[in-house]
């Protein structure tokens, strides 16, 4: 006879795999595209935080 329940075990942990994979491939793009922010404005980030030094010496 047939379980059921097995079968519906394996399933949900084949989506729970899933799931992992595609919240670490979400993760490895929005860590991607926040290095490609720092890189394009990182001068610019840096001059920011050299005035604000500035002005509090």
């Amino acid at each position: 006879m047939l379980d059921f329940k097995k079968l519906f075990q394996k399933s949900n942990e084949e989506e729970e795999g899933q799931g992992l994979v595609e919240y670490a491939l979400i993760l490895f793009l929005v860590a991607v595209v926040v290095i490609a922010i720092l890189i394009l404005l990182g001068p610019q980030i840096g001059s920011v935080f050299s005035a604000v030094t500035k002005g509090l010496s």
